[in-house]
């Protein structure tokens, strides 16, 4: 038995097909989601979306939105994700040092707080490509 799952952004489908079991990091913990998962509506964190296909792994980072989960079906909303196998780890790698300098010279409550969002995004995109 399978999961159909779909993960959307506002703009194009990154995935959509089945799967045999997914890994999803909620704001209030981790999940693992099997065919005949209870229903469930649920906030989606900045974090590692795990897909398991058959025998094999496969990550995708997920920059925080909605997940509903229900009759084998799995709906994710997103603000944005990647494949691991579409990130550039040398951009990744880059894009991380920038946001941890830009936390360091943040300065005022609001800065700060946009570049820890930003760090969180740069550290779940490598994450994403070193997990599993």
């Amino acid at each position: 038995m399978t999961l159909n799952l779909c993960v959307l952004t506002q703009n194009r489908i990154v995935w959509d097909s089945e799967v045999k079991e997914i890994i999803l990091s909620t704001n209030s913990g981790q999940i693992g989601v099997l065919p005949n998962h209870a229903p469930i509506a649920t906030a989606v964190d900045i974090d590692i979306l795990k897909i398991r296909l058959n025998n094999q792994w496969l990550t995708m980072a997920l920059m925080g939105g909605f997940a509903r989960i229900g009759n084998n079906e799995i709906t994710i909303l997103v603000n944005d994700a990647e494949k691991n196998s579409d990130i550039d780890p040398q951009e990744a790698e880059q894009t991380l040092e920038i946001a941890e300098a830009n936390l360091r010279k943040a300065e005022g409550k609001r800065q700060t707080i946009e570049a820890n969002l930003a760090l969180r995004r740069a550290r779940t995109r490598v994450e994403a490509l070193n997990t599993i």
